[in-house]
């Protein structure tokens, strides 16, 4: 698809801020992310794809509920986080900045910068201990994942892990703790993430964050039934408070299940376009989910980023709202959240 691709979206691709919400990292070791390697996402292959910024995510997989497993999920979070922020005191002739707030991933892309943005997925990382999420946001996570699949003491999933004994819900959606968990969030800056989460813990989220709830990496229930994905009053619920759904590249989440090599760029603009005319260009976004599931045909990796932005250029999005979908949205809930920390 590269050969198709217009030179004007390359020009376009190349000049805005270009920011992937949602990418996994590999724990506790890996390959160099300063090396072109076999990940999807690495520092050359950003630079090659035009993608100026990158949230790397500190996943904390569900298990079972213990004090002891949460204080585990917590020390790995942290250690993730740590890692991450190496990644900008490496020396390296690929320049490389940790940017924790909007304007950092701003500036980093003014000083031709990649700015690596740190994040969190899975509240189970917090156990009962709210001043843990203070820790994650001094160690830069611009938001945190309330749940993954399976429940947690925040909230109810989407995906309940029968194997840990889950019934369909737990709390209703999200338990006291996770009211809690919100307004602390809100209170250090960081963003109430809800994809991965319950349809109930979805809406109540939104209604109890003073800062616009975001789903870092979800896609449309109209166009693929699964409960993964948003369902139009889930897309209006986002809008209402002036939220963001980051459309994500998983091949399942895209077409039924589908595998990756059935999955074309066409079919994600799909999502994002039926997101816009549904809720409006402002509360819709672009995220990969690289090394994490996502990536299919021609958006393979990193380095085929610009894949996406020639398919909804075909489609008749123009520079602005190109700006929108590729970082623009998802700055502006950063910087309300950033604005009603303290």
């Amino acid at each position: 698809m590269n050969d198709a691709i217009q030179p004007d979206a390359y020009s376009i691709h190349r000049t805005i801020v270009t920011l992937d919400t949602h990418i996994d990292i590999p724990w506790p070791t890996g390959p160099d992310p300063f090396q072109d390697g076999p990940r999807r996402v690495d520092l050359p292959k950003m630079i090659r794809g035009g993608l100026s910024a990158a949230c790397f995510v500190a996943y904390v997989p569900q298990i079972g509920r213990t004090p002891a497993s949460e204080d585990a999920a917590y020390a790995r979070a942290v250690a993730m986080l740590e890692q991450i922020n190496r990644m900008g005191q490496t020396d390296s002739t690929i320049a490389v900045r940790v940017a924790a707030r909007a304007d950092s991933i701003v500036a980093a892309k003014r000083d031709d910068v990649l700015a690596i943005v740190p994040c969190v997925e899975n509240g189970f990382a917090v156990g009962a201990d709210l001043s843990r999420i203070a820790t994650f946001r001094r160690l830069g996570a611009i938001y945190m994942t309330l749940t993954h699949n399976g429940h947690n003491a925040l909230a109810d999933s989407c995906n309940p892990r029968r194997d840990l004994g889950d019934r369909e819900t737990e709390h209703g959606g999200l338990s006291a703790l996770g009211r809690a968990a919100v307004a602390a969030m809100n209170r250090v800056g960081m963003l109430v993430d809800v994809a991965h989460t319950s349809r109930d813990t979805m809406v109540q989220a939104a209604e109890a964050s003073r800062a616009p709830i975001v789903s870092t990496h979800s896609c449309v229930s109209a166009l693929c039934d699964h409960s993964r994905n948003m369902t139009d009053w889930q897309l209006d619920a986002i809008r209402d408070v002036r939220g963001v759904i980051q459309i994500t590249a998983v091949a399942g989440f895209l077409k039924p299940n589908a595998k990756p090599e059935e999955v074309t760029a066409a079919d994600f603009a799909d999502h994002i376009e039926y997101a816009v005319n549904r809720i409006g260009i402002d509360h819709v976004g672009i995220s990969s989910d690289f090394d994490g599931g996502g990536g299919f045909s021609d958006w393979h990796d990193a380095s085929q980023s610009p894949n996406v932005t020639g398919e909804l250029l075909r489609r008749g999005f123009d520079r602005g709202a190109l700006e929108k979908l590729w970082g623009c949205n998802f700055l502006r809930v950063m910087r309300v959240a950033e604005g009603l920390a303290g």
